[in-house]
């Protein structure tokens, strides 16, 4: 069979990779798994090797799984940008990093390596050529869409990628699973961030980086005109919006607003000092449209459940853009991505460098 009809499916261990490979398999494609595995030992030389992974045990579907140990570039490109970013004051998202820089890579090295055409995951998001360009689109199922995470994703990656599940909701995808055979067909999600146990980051950053927690321990904590209210834990085990944790009685709720790593304080404020009419984006990849040379309107998303927003984007230098809302947004959050859309199409994106709060 032709590379055109090979894909390479990236098998996680769930439902929703599982029952994406065995539609490709249905559509006759010659579907090959690949397990990219992160958690592993390092290797200095990953090599593609036969994995005891079983998709189905209905024997249409009987489909060869391999493995591919990329844990070195996990630690390297995403683990150490975790660590880096809380470092530095901002809140990571590393599962988009990792699906750029590890789960892609991996999937396009391993069909390069087995002779295939195509790449494929469970992600529920669509993509379409028209115009000469590969598109990105939200998936029909909007309570999974995962197109948000997505958009760092260049024409040449997608024009090798099928996304088989864009078209389905998630209790269709139980409904296959169980058609198809698959074992993990009842299998719970999860949420968590797959390197950081019962996703507690701060234990996490704690017990990966030693003597973290005794560096940054003491510092101030002060309010939007400087004033001390008291101290804290450390800079890096707070969050943009937080609103628990902070230890300071107040006759009204007060939210984390601002952080400074050099001077290893935080500032907090009342719930409207969390508005923003803007922020800065740096870092931007565009899928749907060439680089803007001028400012035009959008909707932006600025994290994964967050709902569209009517913006304006003016492209600045060094491949930056200002975003400007219509109506204010809370808690936006340096470090998270800003994603832009036209309807169901994702524009492109960018991670949120800095954000321009009103005076008061």
């Amino acid at each position: 069979m032709s590379e055109e009809q090979t894909v390479v499916a990236g098998i996680s261990g769930g439902v929703d990779s599982a029952v994406a490979a065995c539609l490709l398999k249905k559509q006759g494609y010659k579907v090959i798994g690949l397990n990219i595995r992160v958690l592993d030992a390092p290797v200095a030389e990953p090599c593609i090797e036969p994995s005891p992974l079983v998709i189905s045990d209905h024997p249409d579907f009987q489909i060869p799984v391999f493995s591919l140990n990329l844990s070195a570039r996990f630690f390297d490109e995403v683990i150490g940008y975790f660590r880096t970013e809380y470092l530095e004051g901002r809140t990571p998202n590393p599962c988009m990093v990792c699906n750029k820089r590890v789960k892609w890579h991996g999937l396009l090295e391993g069909a390069s390596k087995l002779g295939a055409g195509f790449i494929a995951t469970g992600h529920y998001a669509r993509t379409a050529s028209s115009q000469g360009r590969h598109r990105l689109f939200k998936g029909t199922d909007r309570q999974k869409d995962q197109s948000y995470f997505l958009w760092m994703l260049a024409q040449e990656e997608l024009s090798k990628t099928l996304l088989p599940l864009g078209g389905l909701t998630k209790p269709e995808v139980r409904e296959l699973a169980r058609q198809f055979g698959v074992r993990a067909a009842e299998k719970k999600e999860s949420q968590e961030i797959c390197f950081v146990p019962h996703d507690d980051y701060c234990s996490y950053l704690c017990n990966s980086i030693p003597g973290l927690e005794q560096q940054v321990a003491g510092g101030e904590t002060v309010n939007r005109q400087g004033k001390v209210l008291g101290r804290h834990r450390g800079y890096p085990f707070y969050t943009i919006g937080q609103r628990r944790g902070l230890g300071i009685s107040a006759p009204e709720p007060l939210y984390v607003t601002g952080l400074d790593p050099l001077g290893n304080r935080i500032t907090v404020g009342p719930k409207s000092d969390l508005e923003c009419r803007s922020l800065l984006a740096a870092g931007l990849n565009w899928i749907g449209i060439d680089p803007p040379s001028a400012s035009f309107e959008s909707f932006a998303r600025i994290r994964y459940r967050d709902r569209e927003a009517p913006c304006i984007i003016q492209p600045q230098e060094t491949n930056q853009a200002l975003v400007t809302f219509l109506e204010p947004k809370y808690a936006v959050t340096p470090g998270q991505a800003v994603v832009f859309y036209h309807a169901d199409e994702v524009l492109g994106g960018g991670f949120i460098s800095h954000v321009h709060q009103p005076l008061k």
